[in-house]
């Protein structure tokens, strides 16, 4: 079924104009006339480009991938009766009972959104990071010049691809062996409670295929879940910054907020404010 301007581009023109700016941590400026998002801003939330995001409204691109349609819903903080209703518009089954949920509840991002000195990244139950903000992309490098497959946390520690070779240098307090153990125990965690996820069975396939590393630990990891930590980040601008990482769970939605945080008036506080104010903008990263 192709996206039409009376199903889909519908949906989204006025789902985008529903979506108040600074729920989804925009700042807003005199004289903006538009109610809602701008197309523009949608593109940027949703990790498309502008034109491909007009001609799904208009109907002149047809047949949105899943992924698409995933990236869409979030950014425009659908509840999940509306998510269902975009994918079904388009011919697509909704996200099935017993996989991975990618949703994040209106809710949650509205909280995220609304912390924006913290570098926050939104992760799923597979470590797949589907949410973050300017901070964290200040931090870490901008996620969106990843591919969607590579914005994933196991790949970057484990894999070959390109989230493996952009993710920036860090020390865990930890220690590397219990950080690297953890995610790997968390993925078990994962795979035990959605066997059915074959997306999820293809990231543990791949991951015992590429890395000696990963295949060892799945035969020996115990639960180890990955919650907190202290972390040194070498940022390529600012150089190293020692931060507290806090993985918060979300009920009801298996999602991992990390944030990054540090005390104040300390060096690193420093750092941080120095990253707000330039952006950090240099090539992408995983953390």
């Amino acid at each position: 079924m192709a996206a039409s301007r009376s199903g889909f581009g519908a949906l989204l023109h006025a789902w985008r104009d529903r979506l108040s700016p600074a729920d989804a941590g925009i700042t807003v400026t005199d004289g903006r006339r538009a109610p809602g998002l701008r197309r523009e801003e949608l593109a940027q939330l949703a990790g498309l480009s502008v034109d491909y995001v007009l001609r799904l409204e208009q109907g002149r691109a047809t047949n949105p991938s899943a992924q698409v349609v995933s990236a869409l819903a979030r950014a425009l903080q659908l509840s999940r009766a509306e998510r269902d209703r975009l994918y079904r518009s388009v011919g697509l089954l909704p996200p099935q009972d017993g996989t991975i949920s990618t949703h994040v509840p209106p809710g949650v991002q509205r909280l995220a959104a609304r912390l924006g000195d913290v570098p926050i990244g939104l992760f799923t139950a597979d470590w797949t990071l589907v949410w973050w903000n300017t901070m964290w992309s200040a931090l870490h490098g901008d996620p969106s010049a990843l591919p969607a497959t590579e914005r994933n946390l196991a790949r970057a520690v484990f894999g070959n691809g390109a989230a493996h070779a952009a993710m920036r240098p860090f020390w865990s307090e930890r220690g590397e062996d219990a950080f690297a153990a953890s995610i790997v125990a968390d993925l078990k965690d994962a795979v035990s409670r959605y066997p059915a996820d074959a997306r999820l069975g293809r990231l543990v396939q791949n991951l015992r295929e590429v890395s000696d590393a990963f295949a060892q630990l799945w035969l020996t990891a115990t639960e180890a879940q990955h919650v907190a930590d202290r972390k040194t980040i070498r940022h390529p601008e600012i150089g190293e910054i020692l931060l507290d990482c806090d993985v918060l769970i979300v009920p009801g939605a298996d999602l991992r907020m990390v944030t990054y945080t540090t005390a104040a008036g300390s060096d690193d506080a420093g750092k941080l404010d120095l990253l707000r104010v330039t952006g950090g903008r240099t090539t992408p990263a995983l953390p």
